[in-house]
């Protein structure tokens, strides 16, 4: 089973982005869902109300759903929901309860954070679990984060707790950029998922959606010197990480500041970072 959550879990959309593709490319078939009326405040979470067929007002409520596919000679099982904002130990529970009845065998959860990182080099990913048969496999870390945690911490936990081995892959994605799907950084989750489990994973698409994203951004940036400068200097940074200890940080400037200059660069020039 591969989870992603949107909300605090999912910097520029890049986790559910990432689930998303793998549901649309496997032809996932939903065959489940938990109902939100227990883990969500609407207040927070609002419902949306939309027109069918110019006539029919339907309400959207936040969605939480299982979707299942045979790919190659294995069968996987793609959940995407919101983070709730309560009761999330009987949330997690509900998915479990699913993992159990369905035999899941590794329950894999994708992540994004916002990070000081430049949008022009690769995503920055790690991959962690507590599980003793995964930890001894290439690139992946014993889980030693300590702070505030997400659902995918919680559920991660609740799963090892069981026996359920787990597996959380996450990637860093730019602070800088509106909070907006980064095809750049669902691709690089979606390469280390395809690496670390061998699943059957086309990138091609969303490799070509990934080069239009950075070459938006880029024009974008480069016609604000203030913007320009600092993914410079992030590169620099980025290609002397450790062997400048030293040297003074990076001067980082607002986040709301820089989003909100390339957010007005896309409105004035009928950009979108969505593609």
């Amino acid at each position: 089973m591969i989870c992603a959550f949107a909300g605090w879990n999912d910097g520029g959309e890049a986790a559910t982005t990432a689930a998303r593709t793998l549901r649309s490319q496997w032809g996932a078939r939903r065959f489940a869902e938990v109902d939100p009326e227990e883990f969500y405040d609407f207040q927070v979470h609002r419902p949306t109300v939309r027109l069918v067929d110019g006539a029919t007002r339907r309400t959207d409520w936040p969605t939480n759903r299982f979707s299942s596919a045979r790919v190659g000679d294995r069968d996987a099982i793609v959940f995407i929901g919101v983070e709730p904002n309560v009761r999330w130990r009987t949330y997690c529970d509900a998915i479990l309860r699913v993992c159990t009845d369905m035999d899941v065998e590794l329950l894999v959860t994708l992540g994004a954070f916002l990070a000081d990182v430049p949008h022009t080099r690769p995503a920055p990913v790690s991959a962690a679990s507590e599980d003793p048969s995964w930890l001894g496999r290439p690139g992946v870390l014993p889980a030693r984060y300590e702070g505030p945690t997400g659902i995918v911490g919680v559920l991660n936990a609740a799963a090892t707790r069981t026996g359920l081995p787990a597996l959380s892959v996450w990637a860093a994605a730019p602070h800088y950029l509106p909070q907006s799907r980064n095809a750049k950084v669902a691709l690089a989750l979606l390469e280390a998922l395809r690496d670390l489990t061998g699943l059957e994973i086309d990138t091609g698409e969303i490799e070509l959606a990934a080069r239009m994203f950075e070459r938006e951004v880029s024009q974008a940036i480069e016609e604000d010197g203030n913007l320009a400068d600092y993914v410079r200097r992030l590169e620099e940074a980025a290609e002397t990480e450790g062997e400048n200890e030293d040297d003074a940080p990076i001067e980082v400037p607002s986040g709301d500041d820089l989003a909100a200059e390339l957010e007005r660069y896309l409105r004035e020039h009928d950009g979108s970072s969505d593609e």
